[in-house]
Order: C-alpha cells, then sequence, then structure tokens
C-alpha cells in the first residue's frame, strides 16, 4: 500500500495552523513510503478489524470481547479506561512478532448507537455535534447549539466554526497524542487505525495526518471535519477506507432532521462525504433492510463480515465516492463581528 506522510508533524501542524490563523496555504513536503497495510479486499482481514473495533468499547476479557486468536499478543494496551476518564478510549493490539501495531477507538457510546450507554457520552456527543453537524448542531431552533456561529436565516459563520472545532474538539488532539506515543513504542511497526462510528471518523482523521492505514466501521463522513480543522490534503487518500451498509443512516448521513431518531437523542449528524475509498453493503436493496439507527452498532457488521457478499465477491469493492455534496442549504461566510466571536 503506497501513503503519504508528511516529512515531520512539526512541519504538518505549522502549515494547519497557518492556513488556519492566516488563512495561508504553506507548502508541505510529502513522503510516499509503501507499507505493509490492511487487506481489504480480504473479509477475514475486515472481520478481524471489526472484532478489535468492537473490543474497543469494553475491557478485555468482559461480555462482549471477541477473542482474536493466535496471531496478536494476549494482552492489549487499553487506553482512556482510567476511572476518573470520560472520552477517548480503546485498544491497542499488536501481532506476536511486533510487526503490526492496531489503534482500535471506541466510537460514541449512546444506548441506541453502540448498544449501552456509559461514562463517556457527554463528551463523544459534543465531539459528534461540533465534527458531524453543518453548523454546531443546529437543527432547529428548540435546540442548544454546541457553538456560537449560527447567523441566522441558514447562515453560519465560517470562521467562528472553525475556531469552535479547533478550540473544543476534545479528541482529535488526544489522538494525535496516543499516535505519537505508539510510534515511539514501536519505531519499526506497521501502525493501522480503525474504529466504529465516531472511532472510525476519528482514526480517519489520524490517518489523514500521520499517512497510516485505515479502516473505519460505520463511520459518520469526516471530509468536511477534516477541512475545518485545516488538516493538510495529502497527494492521496487511498490509505483510508469505510465500511457501511446503506440501511445505516449514521454513515450515509442522513439521521437528521427534527423527527428523526438520532434528533431525539440529541445528536445530529449531516455530513454525508468520507475520504479515501468506501465499501458500501447495499442492505436496502439486496437484503431488504429498512433505514434504522438499529442497524447502526458494529454487531450488524461483524455478521455481514461473517459470510461473503457475492459468490465470486467476498466483500464489495473499495470506491471512492464521488460527485458528494453535504450541506448545501446552508450558507457560510463571515457573519460575525470578529470581536464577539473570538472567545467561541
Amino acid at each position: 500500500m503506497i501513503v503519504h506522510r508528511p516529512g515531520s508533524y512539526d512541519s504538518f501542524d505549522r502549515a494547519r495552523l497557518r492556513s488556519m490563523h492566516h488563512g495561508e496555504s504553506e507548502a508541505l513536503d510529502w513522503d510516499e513510503d509503501e507499507v505493509l497495510g490492511p487487506d481489504v479486499e480480504s473479509r477475514e482481514t475486515l472481520l478481524e478489524l471489526a472484532k478489535m473495533t468492537n473490543n474497543a468499547y469494553v475491557k478485555q476479557g468482559e461480555a462482549g470481547w471477541y477473542d482474536l486468536g493466535d496471531k496478536w499478543k494476549n494482552g492489549t494496551t487499553p487506553f482512556g479506561w482510567e476511572p476518573d476518564t470520560d472520552g477517548f478510549r480503546g485498544h491497542v493490539f499488536v501481532s506476536k512478532d511486533n510487526s503490526t501495531v492496531v489503534l482500535s477507538i471506541k466510537g460514541t457510546d449512546a444506548g441506541y448507537l453502540a448498544g449501552g450507554g456509559g461514562p463517556t457520552v457527554k463528551k463523544d456527543q459534543l465531539n459528534d455535534n461540533l465534527l458531524f453537524s453543518c453548523c454546531c448542531a443546529r437543527v432547529d431552533w428548540t435546540w442548544t447549539t454546541v457553538c456560537g456561529c449560527y447567523s441566522g436565516a441558514g447562515k453560519c459563520d465560517q470562521t467562528c466554526l472553525e475556531r469552535s472545532l479547533a478550540e473544543k474538539s476534545l479528541f482529535y488532539p488526544i489522538g494525535t497524542n496516543l499516535y505519537n506515543n505508539v510510534t515511539y513504542l514501536y519505531p519499526n511497526a506497521n501502525i493501522w487505525l480503525t474504529g466504529h462510528s465516531l472511532g472510525g471518523s476519528l482514526a480517519a482523521l489520524l490517518g489523514l495526518t500521520f499517512g497510516a492505514p485505515v479502516v473505519a466501521f460505520e463511520a459518520p463522513a469526516e471530509r468536511l471535519p477534516a477541512q475545518r480543522l485545516h488538516l493538510p490534503s495529502p497527494p492521496s487518500t487511498q490509505h483510508v477506507t469505510h465500511l457501511y451498509h446503506t440501511a445505516d443512516p449514521v454513515p450515509m448521513g442522513v439521521c437528521n432532521g427534527v423527527l428523526s431518531s438520532c434528533a431525539i437523542g440529541g445528536f445530529a449528524f449531516e455530513t454525508k462525504c468520507h475520504t479515501g475509498r468506501t465499501i458500501l453493503y447495499d442492505t436496502v436493496t439486496k437484503l431488504r433492510w429498512g433505514a434504522s439507527i438499529r442497524t447502526h452498532p458494529i454487531g450488524i457488521v461483524i455478521d455481514l463480515l461473517g459470510q461473503d457478499w457475492e459468490e465470486d465477491q467476498p466483500v464489495p469493492k473499495a470506491e471512492p465516492e464521488e460527485d458528494c455534496t453535504e450541506c448545501y442549504s446552508w450558507e457560510f461566510g463571515e457573519f460575525k463581528d470578529r470581536n464577539t466571536t473570538a472567545g467561541v
């Protein structure tokens, strides 16, 4: 697999901050590397990664934990599971020969999204609504927004929005620190990223940052938040692979509107466009599934990966999403006095 990595993380961060604060682009040198990445045409490989994303929701040995077999070390390195933590968490899986390390990031810990509630729900929801709504989770006038960028009549202040993501988005910078720590511990390993739902989107954002292979399951679309976070775009994003099915309204970008099940739960999933390539299971057409948030848990994907999709095609082909538009009903621009939005 060919990946493109910034010459250094410092140069990547400097280019990002220059774009964010001054609206100026800075030339960034990208190193092209050939690495061993996950075989996204292999159902067995995808199933193994899906089980890792499931395990990100629980502690090792708890009910629901999948045994991954002899390839992987028995013990994982958990992160974010300390008693006083309530946010970014998951597990680091290491192959027995130390050649491959997988960072598996937990998704939203809400009852109807992940299969059970938990202490991270509040911060999960904040990150979801900051990253994947069009404008601060402004669904209608009754909602308490997560930032103050709504400017009336379908208008949203772009600068305010980008500042809010940079200042309030809690998980992305935690993820960059974790990735740097893992590369320090395993300097010669192939490092992959995976996750389900919010965890998948965070994995994709980190993959875009560091040029690491990604497989994300049922993830809300992250192209728009990547742009709003001013992540410099590598020459290619083909190292990022999304897998989801058409009955899940979250990655499809249709779990929104005042009466949607997501809105009832306080979530505004409005983004639709994913980076990289997508493995799309058309469960609506082939299996006659109805669109429902109940199809979002990772267990549904694990069941889908339990057998070949077609007789001559174990999994659907990974393809880029083309002609994708999102948030088309909003007008983004400079609508607020900068003196009043500086602290937003």
